[in-house]
């Protein structure tokens, strides 16, 4: 079959995890089935190796310009601010649609050169026509639910602007209805994100794929390091992540060093931001912006902490510490669409949503060596049973193919 994934996000090099690390895994897994033209955009940062290395995995590589600052000014908010309003597509897809590319798939589609057209994030509906469902399969793969993130934002206090955000909620949830009923087969990552949808469209055909993890890139730890070494990873310059290295890094960790003067706590991840930057100066704190290998940083902690308040979807973070062996203590948010405890379930990480719960559950597995390697066994095989990219690649072919 032929097939065309619209990626506005370049989704290379996978280390960099999220859009980019879901959609290449699956890229990577049907392009040996599948015959796959990729459109994209580039940002500054991407590298022409980067370009050719994304190249070898598709049949074409179809990469566009995002769009620069020059296109960001005053006015241009203002009119995207009142086309949602008006139009109900949010700011941030707006900013990121380009003519050329609408073109480019509107001429495509006339001439039928595709059996499917899939979307990888829901920022890329917007070059899909409603009519197009009745003469060509299109697919739109969420990653989050844009509407339940904004609510669970305002829920925890946790949204960068409360006044925008209050106004956003209804307009967003009619958005995301919009979207999904316009597509032949929609793909959630989570069961929240499922019940939402449905939700949202009842009668649409929804199914659940996870993220994934590259077990040859997570390997198994060697041997337990002991000590009182957190790890904290994630891009540096997403809010959600800052909102939890701040609040954990604020909150938690003093109180933690008060019992275990030696804790220490290392924030590993891109572009770390100001406020992320600013924590370095705390007692105990490394900030390390992008390294060359996560894994490493992974397998010399004691235990990784996941202290996420808001932020939808199944976490890339919770899954590669959990197939590299190491314990991890993480929120509701953290651990979303995963089965860590309960009957009939091993007990596979530790679950927090507190400051108290922080304490006690890091202190249980500092000082409890045999917890530490029940978490780490139970976790590595509920990766290797449940979350590669190989089993997940194939649930999604068999979507695409059906």
């Amino acid at each position: 079959m032929k097939l065309l994934m619209i990626c506005a996000t370049f989704p290379y090099p996978p280390s960099r995890g999220g859009t980019q690390g879901r959609t290449f895994n699956l890229l990577k897994f049907i392009s040996k089935i599948h015959e796959i033209t990729l459109i994209t955009q580039l940002t500054e940062d991407v590298t022409k190796e980067e370009i050719e290395q994304l190249r070898s995995y598709v049949t074409d590589l179809k990469v566009f310009p995002r769009p620069t600052e020059d296109s960001n000014g005053f006015l241009d908010k203002v009119m995207r601010f009142s086309q949602f309003f008006l139009e109900g597509t949010p700011p941030n897809v707006r900013y990121l649609y380009l003519a050329e590319i609408q073109q480019w798939i509107d001429q495509a589609v006339a001439e039928q050169r595709f059996d499917v057209i899939t979307c990888e994030h829901s920022v890329n509906e917007i070059y899909i026509r409603p009519q197009w469902k009745q003469k060509i399969k299109t697919i739109i793969d969420i990653h989050s639910s844009v509407y339940k993130t904004c609510l669970n934002q305002l829920a925890t206090g946790t949204s960068e602007n409360k006044l925008r955000d209050r106004l956003y909620l209804p307009l967003l949830r009619r958005y995301e209805q919009r979207t999904v009923s316009k597509f032949s087969q929609v793909v959630v990552t989570t069961d929240e994100d499922e019940q939402q949808m449905r939700d949202f469209a009842p009668n649409a055909k929804i199914a659940l794929i996870a993220n994934g993890v590259d077990l040859e890139t997570f390997p198994y730890r060697s041997h337990d390091p002991g000590g009182h070494r957190l790890v904290f990873v994630g891009g540096l310059d997403y809010f959600v992540n800052i909102d939890g290295a701040v609040f954990f890094s604020q909150e938690v960790l003093p109180l933690l060093q008060t019992k275990y003067p030696d804790a220490t706590l290392t924030l590993v991840g891109s572009k770390p931001s100001p406020e992320v930057q600013a924590l370095a100066k705390r007692p105990g704190i490394t900030v390390t912006g992008r390294v060359p290998s996560v894994v490493d940083y992974l397998h010399q902690a004691t235990v990784a902490v996941i202290p996420l308040r808001t932020g939808f979807g199944m976490k890339f973070k919770t899954l590669e510490a959990m197939a590299a062996g190491v314990p991890v203590v993480a929120s509701d948010r953290g651990l979303e669409g995963m089965e860590v405890a309960g009957e009939n379930v091993p007990l596979r990480a530790l679950r927090a949503n507190t400051i108290e719960e922080y304490i006690n559950k890091i202190s249980d597995l500092f000082e409890d060596a045999n917890l530490r390697h029940t978490l780490s066994k139970n976790g590595r095989e509920y990766i290797e049973n449940n979350y590669t990219w190989e089993a997940l690649g194939n649930e999604y072919e068999k979507i695409i193919a059906a």
